[in-house]
């Protein structure tokens, strides 16, 4: 099962007010799990679908050390994270759906990546193909 968390967690992973949380959990918008208590949590498999409306930092691009021009950014969910000698390995939650990349240990180290951090995949390449399923 996924990790649970509080409405106000997961207003800060969203960047949305608490407010916001609890009118889409009475609105079943946002599905949660009532505690004996009477308190709500959210799994955290929950967020994956809106992460991709999560607020960007507002750092003007000027200040902002790196910029990219690539369009085909996926937002997710670190779900595993190995660094084992110069590769480290980042598995992302992605509406559900599970992407994973290889990136140098230096990189992970250096964006300091942790498991359940939200971060955004780039995906780049000149053939994209579609399969049906």
């Amino acid at each position: 099962m996924a990790p649970l968390l509080t409405p106000r967690d997961a207003a800060l992973r969203l960047g949305i007010s608490y407010a916001a949380i609890k009118q889409w959990i009475y609105r079943g918008k946002l599905k949660a799990i009532k505690t004996p208590g009477g308190h709500y949590r959210i799994p955290e498999s929950e967020l994956d679908a809106l992460l991709f409306k999560a607020k960007r930092p507002d750092t003007p691009k000027r200040l902002m050390m790196r910029t990219v021009s690539g369009r085909n950014q996926l937002v997710g969910r670190i779900v595993e994270l190995k660094i084992e000698g110069l590769l480290a390995q980042v598995r992302l939650s992605i509406g559900g759906q599970i992407i994973t990349s290889i990136i140098t240990a230096d990189a992970a180290r250096e964006m300091r990546l942790k498991k359940g951090e939200t971060v955004a995949a780039l995906i780049k390449s000149t053939e994209v193909m579609v399969l049906r399923v």
